[in-house]
């Protein structure tokens, strides 16, 4: 079904792939999409009520996003350590305990990045360790308030979302 990749460009984080593809009538298309190592996603709780939020300058959207911190995996690193990592350089916080609750897809249709999603609890505060150009600044929300923001549509990030309404919904269940 899956036939040739060939990179068509490759930017370093994350490379542009033309690939053939057999489809059930027979014949062979011709598809791209961004080859991309993956990420994680962490959504901090500060406590029973409170979540950490980061507002964060993205150049692709021309916006400054409400969003969970995240990060893309480094070559052979594990997303435990991406996650103990992109937490500590994005908030501060340090998680004294980090559990995955689920794995993703962001945008399958274009992209192969998967994203693992943890809930960092036990937080430790501490000093951020932003990377050179990132504009981000921590906003902790009480947990009512970050649904709230979603239900306005201030939270329109993809992977904020699903953190934050399915750790709710995770909350609600069990």
């Amino acid at each position: 079904m899956f036939g040739n990749r060939e990179t068509v460009w490759d930017a370093g984080l994350f490379r542009v792939v033309r690939r053939q593809l057999e489809t059930s009538d027979g014949k062979t298309r011709t598809r791209q999409y961004v080859d991309h190592p993956g990420a994680v996603t962490i959504l901090p709780l500060i406590d029973e009520d409170h979540v950490c939020l980061i507002e964060n300058v993205r150049t692709a959207v021309e916006e400054t996003l409400l969003e969970l911190p995240a990060g893309t995996l480094e070559p052979g690193e594990d997303p435990r350590e991406t996650a103990h990592r992109e937490l500590a350089e994005e908030t501060g916080y340090r998680a004294g305990k980090l559990d995955k609750l689920h794995e993703f897809y962001t945008s399958p249709g274009i992209l192969n990045e998967r994203m693992h999603l943890f809930v960092a609890t036990d937080l430790m505060p501490g000093e951020t360790c932003l990377d050179a150009g990132e504009q981000i600044v921590t906003r902790p929300l009480r947990w009512d308030e970050a649904l709230a923001q979603i239900r306005e549509g201030r939270i329109c990030d993809a992977k904020t979302l699903v953190g934050l309404l399915y750790y709710d919904w995770l909350k609600r269940t069990t």
